[in-house]
């Protein structure tokens, strides 16, 4: 499934996602130095990469980052907050037309933005920006649903008030996908936890920064926080709830299939 406005539905949203989404634990490095031998010296091609969440990671391991994104407001906070490493370069593109050279990067990487793609068109470009043996990493941070009382609560919020909730819910990453994109056999798979913590005002930007989610102006954006207040006070401890998560990573290379 792709969406027709998958390249602007985060233009009102981009500073709550750059402030309340979470970030990728450190530990994806070590599995990607074990899977595919990453190095300092590689370059990346972040590819959706937004506010720069997953760039940060690899900027902080000394790796090169081109950080294609075709959401002005997105890209314009990931610019802004990764300012200070001069080894990012901030480029106006999407998944289908990167803007990128041939053979330019050892590693492609989608993080939170795989199911925004259209996936054949996708796989051309990835396959023409990488160099031979390149690998495409696929990272999701998959919040869990039901694994305790204020998750469950949180779901069924986003059920009952989500614009096109089901629909992006669908669209997530899962084997299944990553067959057809990959091909059998073609790639591996590892999940990390990864998890955050919110006062009511975090929890409330976390809320805000979804997509599927009523705008501040929609009539039922207030009764929305007024519900959103309601499971914070059942499920707070010590002033804070948890949202958890699982990190999947998915790796493979695409210049073994057609």
């Amino acid at each position: 499934m792709t969406f027709a406005d998958a390249q602007t539905r985060f233009s009102n949203r981009a500073s709550d996602y750059a402030r309340y989404r979470p970030g990728y634990p450190p530990e994806v490095l070590d599995v990607l130095r074990t899977w595919c031998n990453l190095k300092p010296e590689h370059a990346v091609a972040d590819i959706g990469s937004g506010t720069g969440l997953l760039a940060r990671l690899f900027l902080e391991n000394g790796n090169r980052v081109f950080g294609v994104e075709p959401n002005p407001e997105m890209r314009a906070a990931g610019e802004e907050s990764l300012r200070d490493f001069d080894r990012f370069m901030s480029v106006a593109g999407s998944a289908e037309a990167t803007h990128l050279p041939s053979d330019s990067v050892e590693f492609v990487t989608a993080a939170q933005s795989f199911h925004w793609f259209d996936p054949e068109p996708t796989r051309r470009e990835f396959q023409r920006i990488l160099k031979p043996g390149g690998h495409v990493i696929i990272l999701w941070n998959q919040r869990l649903l039901d694994e305790a009382p204020f998750l469950r609560d949180y779901e069924a919020l986003l059920r009952r008030f989500g614009i096109d909730y089901a629909s992006v819910h669908d669209s997530w990453p899962r084997e299944e996908q990553m067959l057809a994109f990959f091909g059998a056999g073609k790639f591996t798979s590892h999940s990390l936890p990864n998890a955050q913590e919110f006062d009511f005002e975090g929890l409330s930007g976390r809320l805000r920064s979804s997509s599927y989610l009523p705008a501040p102006d929609h009539p039922q954006s207030a009764p929305m926080m007024d519900e959103l207040q309601r499971i914070f006070e059942a499920h707070k401890v010590k002033g804070v709830v948890r949202m958890e998560y699982r990190t999947r990573i998915y790796s493979g290379k695409l210049d073994s299939i057609g």
